[in-house]
């Protein structure tokens, strides 16, 4: 699971957009980061809130992007939820207003052991902090503690067409493993979680990768339609205070080289739930296991090392990981290591993958000892989550026709 408040965007896409859901299709609609960043929301990301759609005018609040993202707290965290998302919000939280959660709804969807997720939500939060996450700089907070996150899932669900979910990719391959019959609703409906997660946020930026481009697909299509249903005009005649309901949020494309293999398979994905623990590095797994680990990972019969041959996903694969702790470029990978065989080149490896993970262990062992300081940074983050969070709720209850809490 990557999980990134201007109330406008583009005319020149807007009105093509409306007019499809008007006709009652699901669109998918992707830009690329480039034009996020060079300019498409240049005059609106700037903003809290565009005055022109809100209720009462009122100067608007400077303010940079939004990015929200999050790692499910299934299993341990392993090399590639860090080099595919973890690391990359090191940097974000410098540039853009960040929300990082660990997503502990999201782990329920199969089944799941209950000590098991509560021991792996505070390891997942404190692995955030070691790897690098500031809390005075980003809001580090667990999906549950928001109360919102469930409450917006139902009311997105109540207008989601059930044929959009049975379309989603990941779902058709889950309930296939885990059995048409067994699998619970949970399964099907996840995405509408994810859709709320990001939407609460009026998220302008969300990092994904390959496998969750359809879930944020999704999410833009809920906002649109919601926008459509509910907001405007009509938004208004139920006293809303901003009748754009939801920010309808763009990708953000981890930088390539990030997206880190099995080590028995390198053509697929590094996965916490792989059967063979073998098949990934985790960020909390002592030398001598990933001595074990690289040692045992699959290779090849050709001589030398090389990148991006089709032929030889390996070799991609652990001279991604190379250049990924190492820092270096892939020409210098090349020059340092390309010549070497298996069995020199997977001690280099495995010397770079420890010293590089050295810090970061050492780091995470300070934060879980230190119970009182973790659930302040976690109170804390909660807090400024669920300020935002209900602020979007609140006006999405009164245009569906709720009343006032009272309490």
């Amino acid at each position: 699971m990557a999980h990134m408040l201007s109330r406008n965007v583009c005319s020149c896409t807007s009105q093509h957009r409306l007019g499809r859901y008007v006709l009652g299709g699901q669109q998918h609609l992707l830009t690329t980061t480039r034009r996020v960043l060079s300019g498409c929301h240049a005059t609106s990301a700037d903003t809290e809130h565009d005055p022109s759609e809100t209720s009462t005018q009122k100067p608007a609040t400077a303010r940079r992007k939004r990015v929200l993202s999050g790692v499910q707290p299934t299993g341990t965290v392993h090399l590639g939820n860090y080099l595919g998302a973890i690391r990359n919000w090191v940097d974000l939280q410098d540039m853009y207003d960040t929300y990082f959660m660990v997503v502990d709804l999201h782990a329920i969807t199969l089944p799941h052991n209950p000590k098991e997720l509560l021991e792996a939500t505070r390891n997942g939060a404190a692995l955030y902090i070691a790897c690098g996450i500031d809390p005075s700089k980003a809001k580090v907070f667990v999906q549950s503690h928001v109360s919102a996150h469930a409450e917006m899932a139902w009311l997105l669900s109540c207008i989601t067409p059930v044929g959009w979910l049975k379309k989603m990719i990941q779902f058709k391959e889950k309930s296939r493993k885990a059995g048409n019959e067994e699998v619970g609703t949970g399964l099907l409906t996840y995405p509408v979680l994810m859709a709320a997660d990001i939407l609460l946020y009026q998220s302008d930026l969300v990092p994904v990768g390959e496998d969750q481009k359809q879930h944020l697909e999704l999410a833009r299509d809920l906002a649109e339609r919601a926008n459509y249903l509910f907001g405007g005009k009509k938004a208004k005649k139920m006293g809303c205070k901003y009748t754009r309901l939801f920010k309808v949020p763009e990708p953000f494309i981890p930088p390539a080289g990030a997206r880190v293999m099995s080590l028995q398979d390198g053509r697929a994905k590094m996965s916490k739930s792989a059967e063979s623990d073998l098949s990934r590095i985790n960020l909390l797994d002592p030398p001598d296991v990933i001595k074990t680990k690289i040692k045992k990972a699959k290779t090849d019969a050709f001589d030398g090392l090389e990148f991006g041959n089709p032929d030889r996903p390996e070799a991609t694969n652990l001279l991604t990981m190379y250049q990924c702790v190492t820092g270096m470029s892939n020409e210098a990978v090349l020059q340092q290591v390309g010549g070497m065989r298996w069995g020199e080149f997977k001690p280099v490896l495995t010397d770079a993958m420890i010293e590089h993970l050295r810090p970061i262990q050492a780091r995470y062992n300070e934060v879980i000892s230190d119970q009182a300081y973790l659930d302040a940074v976690l109170s804390q983050g909660a807090q400024a989550a669920a300020h935002e969070a209900h602020a979007t709720l609140d006006n999405v209850r009164k245009a569906l026709g709720f009343p006032e809490k009272l309490y």
